[in-house]
C-alpha cells in the first residue's frame, strides 16, 4: 500500500485534490494499492500512518513549497499550499525514519530536497523547464520535451540501460543546494539542473524526479522503468 499525498484546492469549496495520472501508473506498473493521503497538516497521525503504509509518493502539485521552509522567506510568496508542505515534511521524515521508501514528483522531488536540508531556486521564465503558464491549456503543459543525463551507476541508469533520456518537466521550482546525503541521478543537458537525486538514509529508499513520469507512462520504457522502481522497493520493504 502507497500513500499518494493529496494537495489543497478550491473547487467552489476546499477540496483534497491529487491528478488521477499519478495513481493508475502505481497500480499497473508497480503493483501498488493506493491510499490518497489528505494534506491537512491538523488532522494527520504521521507517525501512525508511517507504520502502516509501505511507502509514500509526494506527486507533483500546481502550488510551490514555500520559502521560508527553506531558509529563503522571500522566494515563492505566491501558490502557496502551506499544509501540504508540512504534511509532506512530516509524514516524509517519519517514514523514512521507519526504513519505508519515499519517492517524489516534481514538487515531490522539491520537498525531499528541503527535508534533507537542501535549498530551491526559481525557475520561471526558464524555456529549458517548460515552466507553467496558467493561461495555458492543460494538454500544452507537458508538451515541452528535453534531455537529462542519467548519472552512471545510478538508480535510474540501471533501470533504463540508458545513459540519457527525454523528459516533460512543468515546475516553477528546481534544486538550488542539494540536500545532505541526496545523490544526483540526473542532470538537464542544456543547464545543468539537478532533475534527480536518491537515497537511502535508513535502509529504504528515497527517489525523486523532477519531471513527470507519470503523463503518457504508456508510451515511455524511461517512465515506466520508474513506477517498477517503485514497486520494487515497497516489495524489498515488506520482504525485510
Amino acid at each position: 500500500m502507497i500513500g499518494v499525498l493529496c494537495c489543497n484546492e478550491v473547487a467552489q469549496r476546499p477540496i483534497q485534490a491529487v491528478a488521477t495520472r499519478f495513481i493508475e501508473p502505481l497500480a499497473r506498473y508497480a503493483g501498488a494499492t493506493v491510499l490518497l493521503v489528505p494534506a491537512v497538516a491538523d488532522t494527520i497521525d504521521a507517525r501512525a500512518l508511517a507504520a502502516r503504509l509501505d511507502g509514500l509518493l509526494l506527486t507533483g502539485s500546481r502550488s510551490n513549497v514555500a520559502g521560508a521552509r527553506y531558509g529563503k522567506p522571500d522566494a515563492a510568496a505566491d501558490a502557496l499550499d502551506l499544509d501540504r508542505d508540512a504534511v509532506a515534511l512530516d509524514l516524509a521524515a517519519r517514514m523514512i525514519d521507519a526504513a519505508r521508501p519515499v519517492f517524489g514528483i516534481c514538487r515531490g522531488l522539491q520537498e525531499l530536497n528541503v527535508l534533507f536540508g537542501g535549498t530551491l531556486t526559481d525557475v520561471v521564465h526558464d524555456s529549458h523547464h517548460g515552466a507553467t503558464d496558467d493561461a495555458s491549456a492543460y494538454e500544452t503543459l507537458f508538451d515541452h520535451v528535453h534531455d537529462v543525463a542519467l548519472s552512471a551507476g545510478g538508480l535510474l541508469a540501471t533501470a533504463t540501460a540508458r545513459s540519457s533520456i527525454a523528459v516533460t518537466s512543468v515546475h516553477r521550482q528546481g534544486v538550488d543546494r542539494l540536500g545532505t546525503g541526496l545523490r544526483i541521478e540526473a542532470r538537464a543537458v542544456a543547464d545543468g539542473l539537478i532533475e534527480a537525486f536518491s537515497a537511502r538514509p535508513c535502509g529504504a529508499d528515497v527517489l525523486a524526479v523532477q519531471w513527470h513520469p507519470e503523463w503518457n507512462v504508456a508510451a515511455s520504457a524511461a517512465n515506466r522503468a520508474f513506477f517498477s522502481l517503485i514497486g520494487q522497493s515497497l516489495e524489498a520493504g515488506r520482504a525485510r
